[in-house]
C-alpha cells in the first residue's frame, strides 16, 4: 500500500511539472494555447492513472501555481475559474474510470467526456460568479464560445492523445486497461 502511495505521489509531481511546462509550447500565441488546452492533458492523465484525489489536487493547484509562477493564465478570473474546471476534470475522470473494474476503452472515453462536460459547466458557473463580483456579465454566448466552440481543437487532441498514451502505458503495465479488451481503445482511436 505504501509503495502505491509513493508511486502516485511521484506521478502526481510529474504531472504538475508537465502541466507547468507544456503550455510553453504556445507561450507566444495565447489564442492557440486557449484552443489547444495543453494544461488539461496532465490533469486528465493524473485522474485516470493515480485516481480522483490526485487528479482533483493537480487540477486545482496547476492553474493557480502556473499563474503565480509565470503570470499566465491571469489569476483573476481565468486561473481561478480554471482551477475549479480542471479540478472537476481530475475528480470526475478519476471517479468514473476507477469505479469500473474492466476499465476498457469505452469506459475511458465515457469518463473523459463526462469529465469534460462537468468541468465546462463548473467553469461556466465559476465565470458567472467571478465576473459578477467584478461587475461584468457572463453571457450564454460567452459560455458556449469559451467552453465548446473555441475549445474544439483541444477536445479533439485530448480525445485522441490521452487514449493513445493510456494504451502505451497499458503495454508497460503502468495502467490497467481491460486485459480482455485492450484493442477496444486502439480500434476507437484508429490504431
Amino acid at each position: 500500500m505504501k509503495r502505491i502511495a509513493t508511486k502516485n505521489l511521484t506521478l502526481t509531481a510529474m504531472f504538475v511539472a508537465i502541466g507547468l511546462v507544456l503550455p510553453f509550447l504556445t507561450w507566444q500565441i495565447p489564442q492557440i494555447g486557449r484552443m489547444l488546452l495543453l494544461m488539461h492533458i496532465p490533469v486528465f492523465l493524473c485522474g485516470l492513472i493515480c485516481g480522483w484525489k490526485y487528479g482533483l489536487t493537480v487540477g486545482f493547484i496547476l492553474p493557480l501555481l502556473r499563474s503565480a509562477m509565470f503570470g499566465m493564465p491571469v489569476m483573476f478570473p481565468i486561473a481561478i475559474a480554471m482551477a475549479f474546471e480542471l479540478a472537476t476534470y481530475g475528480l470526475i475522470a478519476g471517479i468514473l474510470y476507477g469505479r469500473f473494474r474492466g476499465q476498457c476503452g469505452i469506459v475511458l472515453y465515457r469518463s473523459m467526456i463526462a469529465a469534460m462536460l462537468a468541468g465546462r459547466i463548473v467553469w461556466g458557473v465559476a465565470q458567472v460568479l467571478l465576473l459578477g463580483i467584478g461587475g461584468s456579465p457572463f453571457t450564454w454566448q460567452m459560455f458556449i464560445t469559451g467552453a465548446f466552440l473555441s475549445a474544439i481543437p483541444g477536445i479533439v487532441i485530448q480525445l485522441t492523445l490521452i487514449p493513445a498514451i493510456m494504451i502505451a502505458l497499458n503495454r508497460t503495465d503502468l495502467v490497467g486497461l481491460s486485459r480482455e479488451h485492450p484493442e477496444e481503445v486502439g480500434a476507437a482511436i484508429g490504431s
